[in-house]
């Protein structure tokens, strides 16, 4: 093996663990968020339990104002619910995307590659080299359409998940203004 080709080892390891950290970083920092997330829903949720729990102990005097008050506490909970999905939905969506970005990155990067390859391939041994590079060139290009299905499908079901999302969220919405009394 030449220093060449020691040196192209190198510095396709060295992209790999790059790209790698890159995906690790993305993790982390999504888990991060998603803790923050999580953390702060948690103390709201506590919070407003907390201060129901005092009004319905503090307000309530007989049975018909339970339902008044009992009412009146749920649809703030339900909005902090549905943000709180919002929130996930668009933490889940971001995370998708910028995985998405590094792989077509990679993507992108390996199929430049083995096009220089196929190539030196070809200049070596001509004979040879056209039934390896005819039959590379239909491999990336069978390896390139199943690489933009799979993207499209990706996309498509975010927008599925964004759709029902907000579905869900406007049925919530809907629920939580039966539940709330009319003054």
């Amino acid at each position: 093996m030449s220093t060449i080709d020691l040196e192209k080892l190198a510095q396709s390891q060295k992209a790999n663990a790059q790209v790698m950290m890159t995906l690790v970083r993305t993790a982390f920092h999504g888990l991060e968020q998603l803790s923050a997330l999580n953390l702060a829903v948690s103390r709201e949720m506590f919070n407003s339990t907390a201060s129901g729990a005092q009004q319905l102990l503090a307000g309530v005097k007989d049975p018909k104002e339970l339902g008044n008050v009992a009412g009146s506490l749920a649809r703030p909970n339900v909005d902090k619910l549905m943000e709180y999905s919002r929130n996930l939905y668009d933490l889940a969506a971001n995370m998708q995307r910028e995985i998405t970005t590094v792989m077509e990155g990679q993507y992108s990067n390996l199929r430049h590659e083995a096009a220089g390859l196929i190539e030196k391939a070809g200049s070596v041994s001509p004979i040879s080299g056209d039934a390896f590079g005819a039959a590379m060139k239909q491999m990336m290009t069978a390896s390139s359409t199943a690489f933009e299905n799979i993207s499209q499908m990706a996309k498509q079901i975010t927008d599925i998940v964004d759709t029902n999302v907000k579905a869900a969220s406007d049925a919530t919405a809907q629920a939580a203004a039966v539940l709330t009394p009319k003054k």
